[in-house]
């Protein structure tokens, strides 16, 4: 028994997943769930579109400087407890025995949301960039190509979505060996499109232009109010900055147009008369959304699996249960990858899917975060078991910066994102985070308050009890 090992039973729980994860193995799958070309989603249009480059630019730098609060708060916290579905255990214990419950209850929820909503985004992403490579490679919109429609949109996302639970029921050194391939694809991959686009393109825009150019276009999204455009130009960089957190999931196992698209077929078809080149630099863009699909789907089944061993979820026996041969969790990753094509069923009809989808999944993800956060900023210094990483007398400003950060962050993407609001632009997000949660909070206080007491030990102390 290694001292992780030993650790995690003092927390009352035995060793049940393989612990097959090296160090560097969990970190590349951390850095698949973030996946660098996140912020070359569906939202990079729309984001330049309500205010130009500017905001977009200095919005990563924002957004950036608040996430390192978040960051810090999380790595103190993490540093002390190494469990697999480690938000909502930090939260029960942080909380303590009165609060801790309704604390682990809301946290696990908040982030099984978010998480099976991220594989979706992963899906949208991957679709949608797939659609781009089809419609490149048999012409254009202008020259006949193929521009899939909502249906076979539809089939790609279920997909791939399939194709990940799959790849999950197998043996965890699969998914870590794929991780490992993903960091070196991320990182080669985008070091040749920084590269390699300001090189191709023939005309490219002064710096004045990008750090400095405000534009609106209300026009096509029906906003003219400088600072809401302002705002929601930011949320792009605030949906990728999150995952951070991967690792902690897998602890005990350690050891519309796609503007992108045509921004390089510009380039490339600009220089060369051929979209050649921007079908390669979209092939690596994809890569990384499968990737990052893969990744938090490894992510989201620990986490349903590790609530289910503390019978939080219904039929928590069937969701619980690990593969005898792989030792993995597949009834939990299955039911992720269903939530998640539910999830999707409104492309058929929606154009905002992706920003609801986005926008379910930053909230119950980063809210998940603000539970053992504030939880760590009102408990009393003395109860709190310290681990290698302490912040000291820090810690009450971190956390307090980084919880309003998150709660900043969650209203945002509640927000309308077009107007007029109509059947085809209304982001669903609210309406489906409002009943989903409704619906668990009435559950708790119907009837799981009077059971669920967070998480549960499953080995014997050494004095006998349970």
């Amino acid at each position: 028994m290694d001292s992780a090992e030993k650790r995690l039973n003092e927390l009352g729980y035995k060793q049940e997943l393989r612990r097959e994860m090296t160090l560097f193995k969990t970190l590349a799958i951390s850095f698949s769930t973030m996946t660098l070309f996140t912020g070359i989603t569906p939202l990079y249009g729309s984001s330049l579109l309500y205010a130009g480059p500017a905001p977009l630019v200095w919005g990563w730098i924002v957004v950036s400087f608040f996430t390192w609060f978040v960051g810090l708060a999380m790595a103190e916290i993490c540093s002390s407890f190494p469990t697999t579905g480690s938000l909502y255990f930090w939260a029960a214990h942080l909380a303590g025995p009165k609060w801790g419950p309704f604390a682990s209850w809301c946290c696990a929820w908040l982030e099984t949301i978010g998480l099976i909503a991220g594989i979706g985004t992963q899906a949208y992403a991957g679709s949608q960039t797939l659609q781009s490579i089809i419609l490149l490679c048999t012409g254009t919109n202008k020259d006949g190509g193929y521009f899939a429609p909502r249906w076979l949109f539809l089939c790609m996302y279920m997909g791939l979505t399939i194709i990940w639970a799959v790849l999950n029921t197998f043996a965890l050194e699969v998914i870590a060996f794929i991780d490992i391939i993903s960091i070196w694809w991320q990182v080669i991959g985008g070091l040749v499109i920084v590269i390699m686009l300001p090189l191709v393109a023939l005309t490219r825009q002064p710096a004045s232009y990008v750090f400095s150019s405000f534009e609106m276009a209300p026009d096509s999204t029906g906003i003219s109010s400088k600072p809401y455009a302002a705002v929601l130009a930011l949320l792009v960089s605030q949906y990728s900055l999150y995952g951070y957190d991967a690792a902690a999931h897998l602890t005990e196992e350690t050891k519309g147009v796609f503007v992108p698209a045509q921004i390089l077929y510009d380039a490339f078809h600009g220089r060369y008369h051929s979209a050649t080149g921007a079908i390669i630099l979209l092939f690596i863009i994809w890569g990384s959304f499968f990737f990052g699909g893969l990744s938090i789907t490894t992510s989201a089944a620990r986490v349903v699996y590790a609530l289910s061993r503390d019978k939080g979820v219904p039929f928590s026996s069937i969701w619980r249960r690990i593969h005898p041969k792989h030792k993995v969790p597949s009834n939990a990753v299955w039911l992720c990858a269903a939530i998640c094509i539910l999830l999707g069923l409104p492309i058929l009809k929606v154009n905002v899917v992706f920003t609801a989808i986005t926008s379910i999944c930053t909230i119950g993800w980063v809210g998940g975060y603000a539970v053992p956060i504030f939880a760590r900023l009102v408990m009393a210094e003395e109860n709190f078991n310290a681990g290698p990483f302490y912040l000291g007398r820090a810690r009450r400003p971190i956390c307090l910066v980084a919880f309003l950060w998150i709660c900043y962050t969650c209203s945002v993407f509640l927000l309308p994102t077009y107007y007029p609001i109509t059947w085809d632009t209304f982001n669903y997000a609210p309406v489906a985070l409002g009943v989903g949660l409704g619906l668990i909070m009435l559950w708790w206080m119907v009837d799981a308050r009077k059971w669920f007491k967070g998480p549960v030990r499953n080995i014997d102390t050494p004095n006998g009890k349970v």
